[in-house]
């Protein structure tokens, strides 16, 4: 029976930055994934020569120079700069929300002018707010109103997060935007990160590069594995495919699946995508565009090319893929992709992290896990750096 200081379960960024990670300090890791492939949500897929982020447009960005250079130590990452455009009923705008927004949208040119206008119609909520005796937005409507005003909210955020969220913004609470991206210069890049990019070559070489060495099994559900606690702690792990023992498992799937559901399910956003492969060398002219209407279904449309093509390397291929993206709840079978952090499921969330605190040899890792949005570089930092 192969033996193993640690079974991992998924082998996306989390699970394969920590597998490496025990590597370097002599352990010896089993990877397991439930899909046919390595790389959880950053997956790529080839397609006419174009590597197709297959679950969503993924940036890579941060300030941590020593974040920069590990992840660079795997795959030479580009120069790509996440600059997305808004459509809204034909008209294209500029994000973050920056001078260029404001120019197109009020015909305003300099930063005081822009702020001006902002302030302006951010007094409507204050005044609405005041007479009704409210000290702070009580919602996510009345947070977006006093950040930007009315002419924003109505065309850029409105439409977009009610898709996104599918609900409406007066059902949502306030704290799901702390801050907006309202930026008085004409720069349209979207982070304020000192590095951002890229791999060459697409995210399977970062996860080839963290499991090189280290076994690997896909098409494997942990669900489906029969797991016997050892008195002395660790495991005996069988499945159809392979038995191993473990001392500690790294758990990066649904937390409340984990349990069975015991407290009750919570609820997580996923996303439909629709790939497109068109015989056309350029479709928009930028890698991302959100459609802010609630009447048009999706919610973006992500040409992948432009991850990784610059300049006339756009035109060396002649075709092109594209995805359209579709939020919903997530139903039996569909992916999770992000927690709905409101009150409710907060308050059930904690009921399962007293119990995943309380479980011998077993630690919950990852944005499903831990129930909590994560960025890549934290990731990174978290693991490697803390």
């Amino acid at each position: 029976m192969q033996q193993y200081d640690y079974l991992i379960v998924g082998s996306g960024l989390y699970g394969a930055t920590y597998a490496y990670k025990q590597k370097l300090q002599g352990k010896r890791c089993l990877v397991i994934d439930k899909r046919n492939n390595l790389g959880g949500n950053i997956f790529c897929r080839e397609e006419a020569g174009i590597n197709v982020h297959e679950y969503g447009a993924h940036i890579f960005h941060t300030s941590n120079k020593k974040v920069w250079d590990f992840v660079n130590s795997f795959v030479e990452f580009n120069r790509y700069t996440n600059s997305p455009l808004a459509c809204y009923k034909g008209k294209l705008y500029n994000l973050p929300f920056n001078m260029n927004t404001f120019y197109q949208m009020w015909g305003v040119t300099t930063p005081e002018q822009a702020k001006a206008k902002i302030e302006e119609q951010r007094q409507e909520i204050v005044q609405k707010l005041k007479a009704e005796g409210v000290s702070e937005p009580r919602n996510l409507e009345e947070q977006a109103l006093m950040l930007v005003g009315r002419d924003i909210y109505e065309q850029l955020i409105k439409g977009y997060t009610q898709k996104q969220w599918g609900r409406e913004l007066v059902d949502l609470p306030a704290f799901i935007i702390k801050r907006l991206p309202v930026r008085f210069v004409y720069d349209n890049n979207y982070f304020n990160d000192t590095y951002q990019g890229v791999p060459k070559g697409g995210y399977n070489k970062l996860i080839q590069g963290l499991l090189d060495g280290i076994d690997t099994l896909v098409d494997v559900d942990f669900f489906d594995c029969k797991i016997e606690r050892l008195p002395e702690g660790g495991f005996i792990i069988k499945h159809a495919d392979f038995e191993c023992r473990c001392a500690k498992i790294l758990y990066t799937g649904k937390i409340d699946e984990y349990f069975g559901y015991c407290h009750g399910a919570l609820q997580y956003r996923s996303v439909r995508f629709e790939h497109e492969l068109l015989d056309t060398a350029n479709y928009q002219g930028n890698a991302v565009i959100n459609y802010t209407e609630a009447e048009v279904p999706y919610t973006r449309v992500i040409e992948h090319k432009h991850f990784e093509a610059f300049g006339q390397q756009v035109y060396d291929n002649p075709k092109t893929v594209v995805s359209r993206e579709y939020p919903m709840e997530t139903a039996e079978g569909q992916e999770p992709y992000y927690p709905v952090n409101n009150d409710n499921n907060n308050a059930l969330y904690q009921k399962y992290k007293a119990m995943a605190d309380a479980e011998r040899d077993v630690i919950f890792g990852g944005r499903l896990a831990e129930y909590k949005y994560y960025d890549m570089a934290p990731i990174v930092e978290k693991i490697i750096y803390s």
